[in-house]
């Protein structure tokens, strides 16, 4: 499975907690993610992570042609939503594709647990017939 990460700055040392904490599960897939969240998670833990740009230098997009062109299946993006962002628009058109594209996303901790599980246990398979 094809798994996309993002966080926002107040969320990345989270993110690499998440990753740690399932790096067993994470590992058996390919993860993507936007260019400063791949670095700390490559950093924070053994995953290989395929990354794009910084979000705010076009990363996001990248994440979202990918969705688009169905080659992402789960995506994780922990969202600080107390902090306004800049690139609200970019951030915001994530949440949308995966709404359109039927893609599962989880926006904070507990989902992002609770998707992982369920990848580990098979029941995001039918992602592969989806395709």
């Amino acid at each position: 499975m094809n798994i996309g990460l993002v966080a926002h700055d107040a969320k990345k040392k989270l993110m690499q907690n998440l990753c740690i904490a399932y790096q067993g599960i994470l590992s058996k897939n390919e993860l993507f993610a936007t260019g400063t969240t791949g670095r700390l998670v490559e950093e924070a833990s053994d995953l290989t992570v395929h990354k794009y740009l910084s979000g705010h230098l076009g990363g996001t997009q990248q994440l979202g042609a990918q969705i688009e062109h169905n080659d992402i299946d789960l995506v994780i993006f922990l969202r600080d939503p107390l902090t306004a962002k800049s690139h609200e628009p970019d951030v915001n058109s994530i949440v949308r594709l995966c709404d359109a594209h039927n893609i599962p996303l989880a926006t904070n901790l507990a989902t992002a647990e609770l998707l992982i599980k369920s990848l580990d246990r098979g029941d995001l398979e039918w992602r592969e017939m989806y395709k």
